[in-house]
């Protein structure tokens, strides 16, 4: 396995755990993400994930809807991503995107990991859930969101970044730099 699918795996499982934790009658809080309830988050990334598995000509299997089963729709978009990245000649399949050529592999690296970390957050912050955030993937979040520059602000990916109180530790730093108020 490679080093990116193991990350995925990881990151995957964390945010398995936070939708499963999720109680019933917090899917229709508000989240941090404007306008976006819990459930809101879960269907982007869902949605997000079968966007990606189209990068190597696959799609979602036949999923639940997340308002029917968020579990089973997380689950089974993060099932069908991981088996992508399991394969090597999938994982290795490169594609012409916005940022140039890049691999299926690089690309789930990039966007769906970061979306795993910023979105487990966001559910958990929105169910009253443990929002801590593994001092390494604050660190790798930190470096992708420098080297996006403003792209993820100006695409509405983010929020206007957040001016930090001073002494604010490094998971509250990247918060608000992606337009969070933790």
């Amino acid at each position: 396995m490679s080093e990116v699918a193991d990350r995925y795996r990881r990151l995957s499982a964390a945010f398995t755990d936070t939708v499963a934790a999720v109680p019933p009658d917090r899917w229709d809080a508000p989240s941090p993400c404007a306008g976006w309830d819990a459930r809101d988050v879960l269907r982007h990334v869902v949605e997000s994930h079968g966007q990606f598995l189209g990068l190597v000509g696959r799609s979602l299997p036949e999923l639940p809807s997340v308002d029917e089963d968020p579990l089973a729709a997380w689950s089974g978009a993060r099932e069908a991503v991981q088996s992508c990245l399991d394969d090597p000649a999938l994982a290795g399949t490169e594609y012409q995107g916005k940022f140039g050529r890049s691999t299926f592999e690089q690309a789930v690296d990039g966007f769906l990991s970061f979306d795993q970390v910023v979105h487990r957050w966001d559910l958990a912050r929105a169910a009253g859930l443990d929002e801590r955030i593994d001092p390494e993937e604050i660190a790798r979040i930190t470096a992708f969101a420098n080297r996006m520059g403003d792209v993820l602000q100006n695409s509405g990916a983010c929020g206007p970044a957040i001016e930090p109180p001073e002494g604010a530790d490094d998971q509250t730093r990247l918060l608000m730099a992606l337009g969070r108020r933790p």
